[in-house]
């Protein structure tokens, strides 16, 4: 069974800084497309970063100077490092993925068809 596990999560102070972990296990791929989503009560699932199978990122407005996704292909693990967070931060994060053998990943941070979710980490951003 596929199971995206989210790490990472806390509460900060505003300016503070986060690396949330999204470890794959349960699969066997070459290929992986990945993405990191928000959701708030309340709110409409927001796509926030995502990245292709080789390396192509892409980034939400208000993500972009703050938020940086990589992976660990080996472990299979995708990280989103955020810093400067700011109130309007606070939310559950959560990540997807595709995975397969020769996939063609899809084209920026909107698209939300994954096949595969994790339960999320959440996020509280203060002041």
């Amino acid at each position: 069974e596929v199971q995206l596990k989210e790490s990472g999560g806390g509460s900060v102070q505003t300016g503070g800084s986060l690396r949330l972990s999204c470890e794959v296990s349960g699969a066997t791929y070459s290929s992986a497309c990945m993405a990191w989503f928000r959701q708030s009560p309340g709110q409409e699932r927001e796509g926030i970063a995502a990245i292709t199978n080789s390396g192509t990122t892409s980034y939400a407005d208000s993500a972009k100077g703050r938020f940086t996704v990589s992976r660990d292909v080996v472990r299979g693990v995708l990280y989103l490092q955020m810093n400067n967070l700011k109130s309007e931060d606070t939310a559950t994060y959560i990540c997807a993925a595709d995975l397969g053998f020769g996939i063609a990943c899809p084209t920026g941070h909107r698209y939300m068809k994954y096949d595969y979710w994790g339960q999320g980490t959440e996020v509280t951003v203060s002041s």
